[in-house]
């Protein structure tokens, strides 16, 4: 009886479909609700701030003088609260996960808009 179930399972591993997920070779597709990473045009952001006061891990932070955008990687938990209460639609959740990390300074993403720079005004001489 014994010999009788091996031999089931041997044929059965030879000539049946794999158990497991071929991953590299075939990935998977997302669902379309799978909230990812979070992304930011930068050109849309006008570091008002409320994503990192929205943020309950305390994940992004904000800088308006300097026009800083920032997030911690490893501290987002994707909740999508930065991108509902974003006003200007800077904020996207990407259908792609966020790739494993081994270096801790690729862990923050840092992302800084155009300074404008001071018109000045040009004088005009009276003579």
């Amino acid at each position: 009886m014994g010999f009788n179930v091996i031999g089931k399972t041997i044929m059965k591993s030879l000539f049946g479909k794999p158990a497991t997920a071929m991953y590299p070779i075939v990935k998977n597709e997302f669902y379309p609700n799978t909230r990812g990473r979070i992304e930011n045009d930068i050109t849309l952001c006008n570091y008002c701030g409320l994503c990192g006061r929205r943020c309950p891990a305390g994940a992004i932070e904000v800088s308006k003088p300097e026009k800083k955008w920032e997030i911690d990687r490893t501290r987002c938990i994707v909740c999508n609260f930065c991108v509902q209460v974003c006003a200007r639609n800077a904020l996207s959740t990407e259908r792609h996960y966020t790739t494993p990390m081994t270096d801790k300074s690729k862990r923050i993403t840092t992302l800084y808009g155009e300074k404008e720079e001071p018109v000045k005004e040009k004088v005009q001489e009276n003579a």
